[in-house]
């Protein structure tokens, strides 16, 4: 710990990422990258911004992005924020909605970035324990708390809820924001926007990261009531006006309205997705039931964290979390169909060995 630290600096415990190694080269599965490119037409924008505009400053309202998002949700610009990574747009919501005197509740088994951002905003979090088959309980988030988050589906348990469960949800805490993180909802949900305008409480946040393949853009959306959706201009304004660069704000709005590439890559993953699940149950795993765009892999007579070792030094990169009761899970991204062909070789020699 440094002496120069803030108090606040020194409390926390940041995300970790996945690791990037540059030792050699590696099928990467271990960050829910697609396995695909960005839509040609989002390129092509991307690259046409490269020119002189740069020396401006981006429209800090980001308005026609904003616009292209709303339409593709079929919402009005007024319930619609875009931010740098969704990852950027939570940190303004926790800001923005969650009481500091009341619990904040999510899942104990989540996205964990969550908790760092409940304490960088000085918030208490509650876990709801998810059940033995890593389901939401639903019925344990209400009470007196000062607001809810979970991603669907569920990270890095890949599990989906409805959307009458999300209704449900909504209905029984009409006081308090419900903030649903949908990062994964393209391979296999229904999205919540088109709950937002019946639920003033409801927060939809997305990224063109996952589905979009723009993961090395970062943007990110929200989608809310008008109410909420000034809150969260009203925490960006006080934190970076231009938080969108002119680069991204072209490709984001080129990509949202290539329809059709963004289907097929979709189908792809989830194609590959379900063909790879088939063969590793074969091989006696567990797995849930995915509905993001990666598996969720045990084996009852492996460790994880050896199947883990052994894939890195076959060249093949999953990520293993060491927390409690997901120590002996892997979460495997799905890759193309040619690496994931080459993951399940290196999975049955080390089962088989």
């Amino acid at each position: 710990m440094s002496k120069f630290w803030s108090p606040l600096a020194a409390s926390l415990v940041p995300y970790v990422p996945g690791e990037q190694p540059k030792d050699k080269k590696y099928v990467k599965l271990n960050t829910n990258e697609n396995p695909y490119p960005p839509s040609p037409a989002a390129l092509e924008a991307m690259a046409d911004a490269v020119n002189g505009d740069l020396r401006l400053y981006p429209d800090p309202t980001a308005d026609e992005l904003v616009r292209a998002a709303a339409d593709y949700c079929g919402l009005s610009p007024a319930q619609t924020f875009v931010g740098n990574g969704s990852d950027e747009v939570l940190a303004f919501a926790f800001a923005a909605f969650f009481d500091p005197a009341k619990p904040v509740l999510f899942p104990d088994i989540t996205y964990s970035f969550y908790k760092v951002y409940a304490t960088l905003y000085g918030l208490s979090p509650k876990l709801i324990p998810l059940d033995d088959e890593f389901h939401i309980p639903l019925e344990q988030f209400a009470g007196e708390h000062g607001g809810i988050i979970m991603p669907n589906p569920n990270a890095p348990t890949a599990q989906l809820l409805a959307l009458e469960e999300i209704r449900d949800l909504l209905e029984r805490n009409p006081d308090n924001v419900v903030i649903i993180d949908e990062a994964y909802i393209d391979f296999g949900g229904e999205s919540a926007a088109s709950l937002v305008p019946e639920y003033p409480n409801l927060l939809v946040v997305q990224t063109l990261s996952k589905s979009r393949s723009l993961a090395g853009l970062r943007v990110g959306l929200a989608f809310g009531s008008e109410e909420l959706i000034d809150g969260l201009n009203r925490i960006k304004n006080s934190f970076n006006s231009y938080t969108m660069d002119r680069v991204a704000l072209r490709g984001a709005v080129a990509s949202l309205r290539d329809e059709a590439y963004f289907r097929e890559t979709t189908a792809k993953v989830v194609a590959t997705r379900e063909r790879v699940t088939e063969q590793v149950l074969g091989l006696g795993f567990r797995a849930t039931d995915s509905k993001a765009n990666f598996l969720f892999i045990s084996h009852p007579r492996f460790p994880a964290s050896e199947l883990f070792a052994k894939l890195r030094e076959r060249g093949v990169l999953v990520r293993y979390f060491n927390s409690p009761r997901i120590d002996n899970y892997l979460r495997v991204s799905v890759g193309t169909d040619e690496e994931m062909d080459m993951f399940l070789a290196a999975l049955k020699g080390i089962v088989s060995d």
